[in-house]
């Protein structure tokens, strides 16, 4: 009996070596087939245009195709939850954004763990949000906006491209840190939210700065500040909130690569050095400027850091605006 038991043991040993050594040499070999990258939502916004971007240049420097997967629904957990469950091979990665941090608060229940189901490769781009007031708004900085609201309370309401989106949480951050009577009105995509501040519907609108340049610009919409920690290159006239004397006003919407728990080092540690790579390409900052993005190929571990201080930091504004889906 013992014979058998050091025979099964020993022969447990050879397996796991052997599935350890498969892994490595596959590792070694990656890619040697497509690799499926999965957008969590429809075709079209800038989560998809980024993710086909990289894809592309992707397919173009390791030899096999990169092919993109719209999967969306449920504001992206349905993609979320199904990469989680999915041979951590390198075979599938997954492009996400603050819904990934925001979500488990926000809905209470998500099909994934936050920290616990992905490996994290690279933070790839990150973008501002533009607060801007129709032109019949008498404020012309961020100051003159907190006064008018203060002096005329429950007045004013806000758009944001929808619940839950990064404007609409820096839209509460507003709100509650600076304890105004606003009413926040949410739209189903940043466009529809700057043109219902364009048409006066919404008078203030927390918006990304590619459907919202545009209308600064042409002067539809005036802009008073941008929430990152540095100006914004599609509007470098503006001033941070920081810079505006509201640094607690802060925020932004970024698109990160990540894959399923227990993706081989070495693959993550290849995609990583792509990232950083392809995002360093003169024709990728032009086409990221475009979106109003700017490349950043984080690495994994900022990357890891980054998502934590932002799921902490979502999830007590959710918590304290009482913020539903």
């Amino acid at each position: 009996m013992k014979i058998a038991r050091r025979q099964l043991l020993r022969l447990g040993a050879i397996a796991a070596a052997l599935t350890a050594l498969s892994r490595v040499a596959g590792a070694q070999r990656y890619p040697d087939r497509p690799v499926r990258v999965v957008v969590p939502y429809g075709p079209g916004g800038p989560t998809d245009v980024i993710t086909r971007l990289l894809a592309q240049k992707l397919s173009e420097r390791l030899g096999k195709q990169f092919y993109v997967e719209n999967m969306g629904g449920g504001g992206g957990n349905i993609a979320m939850g199904r990469v989680a469950k999915m041979a951590p091979d390198g075979y599938t990665l997954l492009m996400v954004n603050p819904s990934y941090v925001v979500n488990p608060t926000l809905y209470g229940k998500v099909p994934y763990e936050f920290e616990k189901d992905f490996d994290l490769i690279s933070l790839a781009a990150l973008t501002t949000l533009v607060i801007t007031v129709h032109p019949s708004v008498p404020a012309h900085t961020v100051k003159d906006l907190v006064a008018l609201i203060k002096s005329n309370p429950g007045k004013y309401s806000y758009a944001s491209p929808g619940t839950g989106t990064p404007g609409h949480l820096v839209g509460e951050t507003f709100r509650l840190s600076l304890g105004l009577d606003i009413v926040h009105v949410p739209f189903n995509s940043a466009g529809l939210a700057v043109g219902s501040a364009v048409a006066g519907h919404t008078p203030i609108c927390f918006a990304s700065p590619s459907p919202a340049a545009p209308q600064v610009h042409e002067r539809k919409l005036r802009g008073l500040a941008v929430t990152s920690k540095k100006r914004s290159r599609a509007l470098p006239d503006l001033p941070t909130t920081a810079e505006a004397g509201y640094p607690d006003i802060a925020g932004d919407n970024w698109q990160g690569l990540i894959v399923p728990a227990g993706t081989p080092k070495d693959i993550i540690a290849l995609l990583h050095r792509e990232i950083v790579t392809i995002m360093a390409l003169p024709d990728i900052r032009e086409h990221l400027a475009v979106l109003g993005f700017e490349p950043v190929a984080s690495t994994p571990e900022e990357f890891a850091e980054h998502a934590k201080l932002e799921f902490a930091k979502w999830a007590k504004v959710i918590r304290a605006s009482n913020i539903k889906v």
